[in-house]
């Protein structure tokens, strides 16, 4: 799926609800979907996120080629990534920078900010300060992995975002409690696909893959 488009939160909504299995599993094909669809978001918005999305592009398109690859049966699922590649040695998992641990932990990282950000948009009034949403969920998640320039460069950006009202209608979903209504069916799949990363990842030591 290309990126090209305008952004559509029922599609993102749609990615993330076919995302896990019954067994708990997180396939990539629905969670690149479901990215696909957040960078569309991010980029909506302009060049304030540009530093987020154009990487969030890279790290999408790196697991796309890992899924169309040769080993490709071994990307269907978070579960079965984190196997195949953990069988190859930790060594060579640490060394290669586009391993799909390595990337999807990154992705896994943007994920919680934004997750905390639309939950911050939904329950927020109308007039909150989306500067002070979007700069409070950036702190908690995103912030700590970036470096003193970045983190500055972020929070100056912020401060130019629109209004809740003005984020709201870029769901395209009709009128703001319309979008409100649907971030709140939409956000529980976001969180369990995260929380289910999470554990996996804590559970084989991966959460601070260089």
């Amino acid at each position: 799926m290309a990126a090209a488009g305008a952004f559509s939160l029922r599609e993102v909504l749609d990615a993330f609800r076919g995302c896990v299995t019954e067994r708990r599993e997180v396939l990539l094909e629905p969670y690149l979907s479901g990215w696909w669809g957040l960078i569309r978001f991010l980029q909506s918005l302009g060049a304030v996120f540009g530093f987020i999305s154009k990487d969030a592009v890279a790290k999408v398109q790196i697991m796309e080629r890992h899924r169309r690859g040769e080993q490709g049966q071994h990307y269907e699922s978070l579960q079965s990534m984190v196997e195949f590649e953990l069988s190859r040695g930790p060594a060579e998992l640490r060394g290669r920078p586009d391993s799909g641990c390595r990337t999807v932990l990154r992705l896994h990282r943007a994920l919680l900010w934004l997750q905390l950000f639309l939950e911050g948009l939904r329950t927020g009034h109308r007039d909150s300060r989306t500067s002070t949403i979007c700069t409070d969920s950036y702190n908690a998640s995103l912030a700590k992995h970036h470096p003193w320039v970045v983190r500055k460069a972020a929070t100056l950006a912020f401060c130019a975002l629109p209004s809740r009202d003005a984020f709201l209608e870029v769901m395209n979903v009709g009128p703001p409690e319309q979008a409100v209504d649907m971030l709140g069916e939409a956000i529980p799949y976001i969180q369990s696909v995260y929380g289910i990363t999470q554990e996996l990842f804590a559970q084989h030591s991966l959460l601070d893959l260089p």
